[in-house]
């Protein structure tokens, strides 16, 4: 069978026969939910020709199509859609406002992104902190530039250092920037999956990731106690090299490496500074509830928080992948004090001393400070542009001001006449 993936993989001798069923998965990003979705979705007419071609490469082949020549000619794209239309844009956004391009929706992309997901991107960096109210850069936002990491896990970063647990946070990052280091073989699941509850940290799939590394440093980071363990050596290869560049950086940066030791509750507290906007709370037996969308979220059965005895009322979670369900995937507990704290722009601690009537006077006030703050901006850039307007018009009418008259016209400094010259 044809799938996006033979499209595009090395070509194996011998095949002469394709059936092309004209379907592929995926992957698109819906910025309402902040939550990235594998879909079926018909492949293009570049791709089924693609797949045409991967058969008889070495001799004469035939291609079987699951579809009509009407569907392919009427109902295919010409090519696929570019991934900046269906992705995460924070780090582009980022990048884009580091080098001082302040207005993206205008700027000139080759394939220009939804609209939406531009504006959800600039959102989630000022929940970070990265942008401040009227959309520059912020001091944290230059920081985070440094880093070829996705926003929220250089975020984490930087929190680390603040909180003196950068040590922990980078194995963590570069973890989580690798794919899943468990492999589970069918004919040893029960095998694999006692030896992957060996490594679990009851409270965090973060914090299991990090005792997976820190084990396999203190095995000399052996390829044969990997494969005992159920563990791709490949996988946590690739972690380390990661990490090696990740600290490379944080020196550039002259920040230094601390550790936290033993308590990991700190730890926690960084991994929610950066994901308290995937923040969570119990609904039901291993089921959540989104607390900003009311999304409905379900833990994964291999998450180190599924087989508790008990599950905590918050957690946050790295990302949400829908399969047959809403999955989480990365879950962390969190105190719900320590969202209020992290995350004020979302969640507060109800105080039984203040009224409904002064909260809402409060955020009367921050949206009243916002709004006069963009009038401030708005009037600055009015004031710029009015400045401008008047330089290019005293420009031009310098310009005319220079009458030329009918005679010679002569340079200053030029000579009326050509000077004698001695010699022959």
């Amino acid at each position: 069978m044809a799938t996006n993936i033979a499209e595009t993989s090395l070509t194996v001798d011998g095949i002469l026969y394709v059936i092309d069923s004209g379907y592929g998965k995926i992957k698109v990003y819906n910025p309402r939910m902040g939550m990235d979705a594998l879909q079926v979705f018909p492949c293009s007419r570049a791709a089924a020709d693609q797949r045409a071609g991967r058969a008889g490469r070495t001799g004469p082949g035939t291609c079987y199509r699951l579809f009509t020549e009407t569907a392919y000619q009427n109902e295919m794209l010409p090519n696929p859609v570019p991934e900046i239309q269906r992705t995460n844009l924070g780090n582009v956004v980022l990048l884009l406002k580091s080098l001082n391009i302040d207005n993206l929706l205008e700027f000139a992309f080759m394939d220009p992104p939804p609209q939406e997901n531009i504006l959800n991107s600039m959102y989630q960096l000022w929940v970070l902190g990265a942008l401040d109210n009227v959309g520059r850069l912020t001091t944290l936002g230059r920081k985070m530039v440094e880093f070829p990491l996705d926003p929220p896990l250089a975020k984490m970063l930087l929190m680390g250092a603040e909180l003196s647990c950068v040590d922990e946070v980078l194995t963590i990052v570069s973890m989580l920037s690798v794919p899943s280091v468990f492999f589970r073989p069918k004919d040893r699941a029960e095998e694999s999956d006692a030896a992957r509850e060996k490594f679990f940290v009851p409270e965090s799939d973060h914090l299991t990731l990090l005792n997976v590394y820190q084990q396999w440093k203190s095995n000399q980071y052996r390829g044969d106690w990997c494969g005992d363990h159920f563990l791709h050596v490949k996988g946590l290869r690739k972690a380390r090299e990661v990490r090696s560049q990740l600290l490379d950086i944080l020196k550039s940066q002259k920040i230094p490496l601390s550790s936290s030791g033993t308590d990991w509750d700190v730890i926690r507290k960084a991994i929610c500074s950066s994901y308290f906007h995937n923040a969570a709370r119990l609904k039901g037996v291993g089921e959540y509830m989104n607390c900003r969308t009311g999304m409905p979220c379900h833990l994964h059965p291999s998450s180190a928080l599924y087989g508790l005895g008990y599950t905590p009322d918050y957690i946050v979670y790295h990302e949400l992948v829908l399969t047959s369900k809403e999955y989480m995937q990365c879950v962390t507990a969190v105190e719900p004090h320590w969202l209020a704290e992290l995350g004020p722009m979302f969640f507060s601690i109800k105080d039984s001393h203040t009224s409904r009537l002064q909260q809402r006077k409060k955020q009367q006030d921050e949206k009243t400070a916002m709004e006069e703050e963009m009038e401030e901006v708005r009037r600055n850039q009015a004031d710029a542009e009015a400045e401008k307007r008047l330089k290019e018009k005293a420009l031009r009418a310098k310009e005319r001001q220079v009458i030329s008259t009918p005679g010679s016209h002569r340079e200053p400094g030029t000579p009326l006449r050509t000077p004698h010259r001695l010699g022959l």
